[in-house]
């Protein structure tokens, strides 16, 4: 019988050992243990609820023991976690339960020696509970929310202290999955039929083509998927993409394309009949590229490894380039919740990178040029500051439109992205 703790247990500590992207490793476990459909909702939900909260749960294990968390073994911190993220936000999991459940976890492995302390604090923090700090101090926002300081610091100096507090809100909902339709394959109409007909309630979002999925499933093993019908983007990429206004007959240079969706967006709006380049530094996700674009049957990509903060004279001038730098990742942390942990993230190196990948997209327009920049996080030193800079030692390029997705104010992720244009 599948032990769905078990599964969720291994995706947490293979996050804890930096095998990837929790959205990645979650897939790979759940392909690898053959998990059944059926089971998949809750994994997901222990397993993604247990990294949301994961600051709040420690705080709380630490008033009920004298044991450093950092000084824990890792399969025993992580049953705690699981136990207790159980007991105080999943209310159809009885309390008996999910303490027994993580006891056997912990008897089972070879923490196995650590079982009656895992039982211990579980059952002291039924007998006597806790309150958390609800005051509005970093320290106690870093609990309630459990979000660490420094990114809710950034967020109250960006964006004053009422927004950071609905920020943090929102980074615990739950996201729901957002496609873009292929307009070149099916209408929106049709396309939601489809999916109604075949039990899954979906809706056509604020703009035209793009669907937002009511609940989560595997969408790859959809027939719509496989026919190309759709490709996963997030809202504010494709509004961003949209502006770009790419037409039939142009060019396009998308210069940190994968895993594609800004490139697979560009091209339907063009109606197939632009010629568009998609770059990476990395060939397993040039490859991605072109998979993706085969799939959605548009055959004017084409996907080449290249590194975008080196500039590259042989690819020529384009009427658009697209640079979706690589950032903190602060607009997506209830996606990827494993982000709000990363202990080496040099905020200093990754602008130089964004500053330097834009002045190398300005070096690609033709005359009249259009540059979209954009970013998934809501740092404004790697959104606005960056963009400021840039068009301070650039009096060729103007500012047409930009635009800060705040997920309190627009119900999507964090996103920013600027529309630049070539005199």
């Amino acid at each position: 019988m599948l032990n769905q703790r078990k599964i969720a247990l291994d995706a947490l500590l293979a996050v804890d050992k930096n095998f990837g992207y929790s959205n990645l490793v979650l897939s790979d476990i759940f392909k690898n243990n053959d998990v059944p459909q059926a089971d998949r909702s809750f994994i997901t939900a222990l397993f993604y609820g247990v990294l949301d909260r994961r600051i709040t749960l420690d705080y709380i294990i630490s008033k009920f023991t004298s044991k450093p968390i950092k000084r824990i073994k890792p399969i025993t911190l992580n049953s705690l976690r699981i136990a207790l993220y159980q007991i105080l936000y999943m209310k159809k999991v009885p309390e008996s339960a999910a303490v027994n459940e993580s006891v056997k976890l912990v008897k089972a492995s070879k923490e196995s020696y650590n079982a009656a302390f895992i039982n211990a604090v579980l059952r002291n923090f039924l007998r006597n509970g806790i309150d958390l700090p609800d005051d509005n101090s970093v320290s106690s926002l870093e609990i309630r929310y459990s979000c660490p300081a420094w990114i809710i610091e950034s967020f109250i100096n960006d964006y004053g202290i009422d927004n950071a507090i609905r920020i943090l809100e929102h980074s615990l909902s739950e996201p729901k999955t957002t496609l873009r339709i292929n307009p070149l394959l099916i209408s929106d109409d049709d396309f939601i039929s489809r999916l109604k007909n075949s039990g899954i309630s979906a809706s056509l979002n604020r703009i035209p083509h793009a669907a937002v999925l009511e609940e989560g499933i595997d969408i790859t093993v959809l027939p719509e998927y496989k026919e190309g019908l759709f490709h996963i983007e997030d809202l504010p990429s494709q509004i961003a993409v949209t502006k770009l206004a790419l037409k039939a007959g142009e060019s396009l240079l998308d210069l940190c394309a994968a895993p594609g969706g800004k490139t697979f967006t560009a091209a339907q709006d063009a109606n197939n009949a632009a010629k568009i380049t998609a770059c990476d530094v990395f060939e397993h996700r040039v490859n991605l590229i072109k998979s993706g674009a085969k799939r959605l049957k548009l055959d004017n990509i084409t996907a080449i490894q290249d590194d975008s903060t080196v500039f590259d004279k042989t690819l020529g001038k384009f009427d658009a380039v697209i640079c979706d730098v690589p950032c903190s990742g602060l607009g997506v942390i209830r996606r990827k919740p494993e982000i709000k942990y990363k202990e080496n993230l040099d905020i200093k190196e990754l602008e130089a990178i964004q500053r330097k990948i834009l002045i190398n997209a300005s070096g690609y327009l033709k005359p009249g040029g259009r540059l979209l920049y954009s970013t998934c996080t809501l740092r404004t030193g790697e959104n606005e500051q960056i963009v400021r800079d840039f068009l301070s030692i650039n009096n060729s390029i103007t500012l047409e439109y930009e635009h800060t997705f705040l997920p309190n104010i627009d119900g999507t992720d964090g996103f920013y992205f600027a529309l630049l244009k070539n005199r």
